[in-house]
Order: structure tokens, then C-alpha cells, then sequence
């Protein structure tokens, strides 16, 4: 006993100050763009394994270069494509957001004779996301003010994996561990959604689960709170497309918050958390930004 307790005067405190303190370290985070550099040579998008990054012909003669940050796994390997070194790997990994728009970042380069007049981007295509739908989004406008006073010092999480590789779910276990310790902040994990106020939800929805993630949702007491952890989360990452799942966890429920990332570290779950509460405010928004013209057509 007593070299337990000598170790731990030793050791002193582990838990990280996060959030009344950034960490200021070295994480592979969020791809930038310079808008000034890229050719839009679509070599990117093609070494990209999520499809998080498009290129599409406009009706003007231009194009568009569109990353989807909730798709990104943020390989790096956009970064290492590109020819002109017009994308970078940044440590930016505090993206927790509202809006699944926030989570995009586009390019537009119009042809030269029209570069004058910048065309307005078009609107971020959300399939048949259960957000766009005017019925739940005023119920959820409706329940907000109640939710952040009843919850804002106090929250229990039910958390679901459905249909997750596992990443993101070490990830949340480590939020428990003396390094984060999430319960001094007031936060718990709870067994039964009958007892929680957020579902965490990780993993691209498979057909199986489908079922069991709704029936989990309507277990719950309202009102509640839905948090999308990690790319598959957010919007299908790899494995969109496929007929064995439904998508992002915005295809089958109301999301209130998306944690981008392949996995998100664990601060980064913690300021989405944060966020569902209205203790902290998103830092990402969505970005729109003009690209070289294109080289006049020769006469």
C-alpha cells in the first residue's frame, strides 16, 4: 500500500485540463487547402479511399473542388497526391459541429471572362438526411432551451455501436480513464438509454441495426440528444454506398451534433459533447473560397 501511494506522489496529476486548456501538440487533423495553387488536376480525389473530396463542371465553364470534412479519414494521402503541394495536413482536430454543413470546404474556379462576377455556391446535397425534415427540425428548435437548462451540468450517455471498426469506440472508453476523466465534467456513461439523456452513436448504420438503433432512440427520455462519433458516423465514411448500410446516423435519426475523424481523439469527442450542451461553441464553419481562373480560350 504504501508504494502505491509513493508511486502516485510521484506520478502527480495525469488528468489534462482539457477544455480550459488546448493541448498544444502535434495531431494529425484536418487536410487545408490553398485555393492560389491547386490546378484542380483531380489527382486528389482520386487517391482519396472515403470520396470526401469531388470535382464537378459548372454550367458557366467552370469547376468546383468540394472536400466533405465528415467524410474525410484523414489519411493524408490527398496531401501526398496533389502536384503542387495545394493541400496540407493540419493538427486541427476540434471540429465538432451543429451543422453537417459546416463540415464542407469548397473551391469554385470560374472561367476567366466571368472570374468578375463570383457564381454562389450550390447547396451541399444531403440525400434523405432526417435534419432536412421541417417536422423534426422545429421540434428539435422547440426542445432546445429546454435541454440546454436541464442538462447543462448533468449528463448521462447511452453509447451505441452501429456497425462501427472499433476505432472510435476505444476512443470513447478512454474518456474514463484518469488522462480525460469525463466525470469531472459532469458527464457519465450509463447501461440502459432508459436512463440517458445523449446517444452516442458510432459507425456507419448497418442494415441489421437499423431497427435496434431506433428502437434505442425511442427508449430514451425526452428530451435527448443525438452525437454522430467519426466519419462513418457522420457521413458513412469508406463504406457509403454499399447496400449493407443506411449511411451517416443522419439517414435514420436527428443529429444535434457531428465529431468528424478516423477516430476523433478523445478532446475532440469531449468538445462535441460540449457543444450538445451549448458549453462550448463550434470553431468550424463552412468555408467557400475562389480558385485561379481558368486560362482564356484561344482565339
Amino acid at each position: 500500500m504504501l508504494r502505491i501511494i509513493r508511486t502516485s506522489l510521484r506520478t502527480g496529476r495525469v488528468t489534462e485540463a482539457y477544455p480550459a486548456e488546448s493541448t498544444a501538440r502535434y495531431y494529425r487533423g484536418r487536410p487545408k487547402i490553398d485555393p492560389a495553387r491547386c490546378d484542380f488536376t483531380a489527382a486528389c480525389a482520386a487517391s482519396c479511399p472515403s470520396r470526401a473530396i469531388t470535382i464537378s463542371q459548372k454550367e458557366d465553364g467552370g469547376q468546383r473542388w468540394q472536400m466533405d470534412l465528415a467524410r474525410c479519414v484523414f489519411c493524408g494521402l490527398c496531401a501526398e497526391a496533389c502536384p503542387n503541394g495545394a493541400i496540407t495536413v493540419t493538427g486541427e482536430f476540434e471540429l465538432a459541429t451543429h451543422s453537417r454543413d459546416d463540415l464542407i470546404v469548397g473551391v469554385t474556379r470560374a472561367p476567366a471572362a466571368v472570374m468578375s462576377r463570383t457564381p454562389s455556391p450550390p447547396p451541399v446535397a444531403a440525400g434523405d438526411s432526417r435534419n432536412d425534415r421541417p417536422d423534426i427540425k422545429d421540434g428539435c428548435n422547440k426542445l432546445s432551451n429546454r435541454l440546454r437548462s436541464l442538462l447543462k451540468r448533468s449528463l448521462h450517455i447511452r453509447h451505441m455501436a452501429a456497425g462501427s471498426d472499433n476505432s472510435c469506440d476505444w476512443e470513447i472508453a478512454h474518456l474514463l480513464n484518469p488522462v480525460y476523466d469525463v466525470q469531472r465534467l459532469g458527464i457519465d456513461f450509463v447501461a440502459s438509454p432508459r436512463h440517458a439523456d445523449l446517444l452516442l452513436v458510432t459507425g456507419a448504420v448497418t442494415r441489421n441495426l437499423e431497427i435496434a438503433l431506433y428502437a434505442t432512440y425511442q427508449a430514451m427520455p425526452s428530451p435527448r440528444l443525438v452525437v454522430a462519433v467519426g466519419d462513418e458516423a457522420c457521413g458513412g465514411g469508406v463504406l457509403q454506398g454499399s447496400y449493407a448500410v443506411a449511411g451517416g446516423v443522419d439517414r435514420c435519426l436527428p443529429v444535434d451534433v457531428y465529431v468528424p475523424g478516423d477516430p476523433p481523439r478523445p478532446q475532440a469527442i469531449i468538445q462535441g459533447l460540449l457543444i450538445a450542451l451549448d458549453r462550448l461553441e463550434p470553431r468550424v464553419r463552412r468555408v467557400e473560397m475562389v480558385g485561379r481562373p481558368t486560362a482564356p480560350a484561344p482565339r
